[in-house]
């Protein structure tokens, strides 16, 4: 294989790493074992705005009383040290497969932070976190077609799993060469507008917000990802999974939280993500998942034991996004008949589905909303 196309393969798949093997990873998971969880200060806001390879991500996923669904999304990508770019997306699901989603994907400019790495700017788009620590303000002019003033106010504490909400990467995992790190705010209150060239939508409801690093090439920290966020009346429940490529073992790591206003239920590592039936898609034969089953367990901070389940069909995905659309044809269908890549992420959403707590002997069913994605290289 001609040495350029051996690069672009390791640029697009990761398939030029060696196997480390599982002991060149540690996860977050190890932590989570003597401290299950820490609630977030304001200084576990900042951005760490990396100068090497990094993906670093605030995302914003809303709710709305009148039943929409929409996130919004600030990306800073660094690829060795070289080039760093910025993104503002923004995205209003349809449930309506006849109508088209509102996706606005921007490159940003004169990007900075403030002095704190708390709030991160740019020509006509900033998202700022309060002095108080409490609340996110989100306004972007960057696309007229859909201009965001939206406010997130959380109302239970912000959340990472053990004492970092990180998984390191290396041979030495004293002196790492790579990070995943994740930061919730797992229930909050929004409200505010997106104006699109319709008029505007009220994004009033319920908001998620994550705040995640991939600091290293993220095709080569996560081979797979499950992520489910469920909003309920009561209850917030959330859950991301990753699986490590086989460079590292193939290593699952789970982290997911259960709060309610003003306060975290429990969480931690304890959970996982099951795919419990998946049909072949017809376009791609990616095995996408008919019904889903997600599972928490954990104890309160008065020593109950706590276990919650989630399941259900997923019905038909709201959107399908092919990650390698921009790669060149013959790299794509390279990648794919190759190593049997298929890099597509599904994006799923349930508006009633029923998470099922245990909390000692007390049972509860509460009916929610439940927007879910999964992806695989």
């Amino acid at each position: 294989m001609f040495k350029w196309a051996q690069q672009t393969l390791a640029n697009v798949a990761g398939t030029q790493e060696p196997i480390y093997g599982p002991t060149a990873v540690r996860s977050v998971a190890e932590e989570a074992k003597t401290v299950p969880y820490t609630e977030l200060t304001r200084d576990d806001l900042k951005w760490a705005a990396m100068d090497s390879t990094c993906v670093e991500t605030q995302t914003f996923y809303f709710m709305t009383d009148a039943g929409n669904l929409a996130f919004v999304q600030v990306i800073y990508s660094n690829v060795a040290g070289i080039r760093t770019t910025c993104q503002f997306n923004a995205k209003v699901f349809s449930f309506d497969k006849s109508k088209p989603q509102l996706w606005s994907t921007t490159q940003l400019s004169n990007t900075e932070f403030s002095e704190d790495k708390t709030a991160f700017y740019a020509t006509d788009c900033a998202v700022e976190l309060s002095e108080d620590g409490t609340t996110y303000t989100i306004k972007s002019m960057v696309d007229q077609q859909a201009i965001v003033n939206l406010t997130v106010k959380r109302i239970a504490p912000g959340f990472q799993a053990g004492k970092t909400g990180k998984t390191l990467f290396g041979t030495d995992l004293e002196n790492p060469w790579g990070t995943m790190r994740h930061a919730f705010w797992p229930r909050c209150t929004a409200e505010g507008a997106i104006m699109t060239k319709e008029g505007p939508i009220d994004f009033k409801g319920k908001c998620f917000f994550s705040h995640a690093l991939q600091g290293m090439k993220p095709h080569h920290a996560a081979a797979k990802w499950t992520f489910c966020d469920f909003q309920g009346p009561t209850y917030s429940a959330i859950l991301m999974q990753y699986i490590t490529p086989p460079s590292y073992g193939s290593t699952v790591v789970n982290v997911g939280v259960i709060a309610k206003d003003g306060e975290i239920l429990f969480g931690g590592c304890e959970g996982d993500a099951v795919h419990v039936k998946t049909l072949a898609d017809v376009d791609n034969e990616w095995p996408a998942p008919t019904d889903i089953k997600f599972n928490w367990s954990g104890k309160t901070k008065d020593g109950k034991a706590v276990t919650a389940v989630l399941e259900g069909p997923l019905g038909d995905y709201l959107d399908r996004i092919d990650v390698m659309a921009e790669v060149p044809g013959f790299v794509k269908k390279f990648v794919a008949g190759a190593v049997g890549t298929k890099p597509y992420i599904y994006q799923y959403a349930q508006k009633k589905m029923s998470l099922n707590l245990k909390i000692g002997d007390e049972e509860i069913t509460e009916e929610g909303y439940l927007f879910g994605y999964l992806f695989s290289w």
